[in-house]
């Protein structure tokens, strides 16, 4: 996958996923725009695509405001020339208590991040491929947005949004030369598999019992699949999604 003359996005590339995507894209010759909240983190990234002989730049962005997620990409066409990629990662997790115990601020935070974060970049992002008439977006979805697990019904609800949302905007843009898909991982070794397991060798286990190979994803392995879905291999394939999930969700 050469991606050589190409301009990526890639939101929440401050860590995880994210920033193996966004190192991914430079090993194949795109030019980079690492956005998130996390000043340090996010030229921490920079800094490992740069010693690597690539090209990029942090803008910090909170993807809730409007303001911000606009300002990213003008100053992603103002500094490389124009968008080609966009990968829609940055996202939110949470939950503990019974859905009845759930309180309008954690269904606010979930879903500002996790749906309203990827209909402002989307529609940023697509207003800008529309006028170079080509594009492609992929989406972080989850497993939660094809399965439900019952103790995160809201973050499983914004999942599921997700993939509506994909789904609904693939098809609007189909004849415009932009494609859209999600990837849907499973769990995966990230600061968000940490915070929900509590860093418990037990909990971990348990997680990656779950799936048929035994074991949790690595970044890298998602990595993978979104540049397969942002190359020219996958330009039959828009509103999709590719599961990256060790088996969960096919038992």
């Amino acid at each position: 996958m050469n991606f050589s003359g190409k301009v990526a996005i890639v939101t929440g590339g401050t860590s995880g996923i994210g920033r193996a995507t966004a190192i991914a894209y430079a090993h194949q010759g795109a030019k980079v725009v690492i956005a998130g909240r996390r000043v340090i983190e996010g030229e921490e990234t920079v800094k490992k695509i740069e010693d690597a002989g690539g090209k990029a730049f942090f803008i910090p962005t909170d993807i809730v405001q409007e303001s911000d997620v606009k300002a990213m990409v003008d100053k992603t066409v103002e500094v490389f020339g124009h968008l080609d990629i966009a990968f829609n990662n940055a996202g939110s997790y949470g939950e503990n208590p019974s859905l009845s115990e759930q309180l309008d601020s954690e269904y606010e935070r979930i879903m500002d991040v996790n749906v309203k974060g990827v209909w402002l970049s989307m529609k940023y992002e697509i207003t800008q491929m529309l006028s170079q008439k080509s594009g492609a977006i992929v989406n972080t979805s989850s497993i939660l947005g094809v399965v439900a697990m019952p103790s995160v019904p809201l973050y499983t609800a914004s999942k599921y949004a997700v993939e509506g949302l994909t789904k609904a905007a693939a098809i609007q843009y189909a004849q415009s030369g932009i494609r859209i898909n999600t990837v849907g991982p499973g769990a995966i070794e990230t600061a968000m598999f940490e915070k929900a397991t509590d860093g418990q060798d037990e909990a971990k286990a348990y997680m990656a019992g779950l799936h048929p190979m035994g074991r949790v994803g690595k970044p890298s392995e998602v990595a993978n699949a979104v540049l397969w879905l942002s190359s020219d291999h996958a330009s039959f394939v828009t509103g999709e999604t590719l599961i990256v999930d060790g088996g969960y969700v096919a038992q």
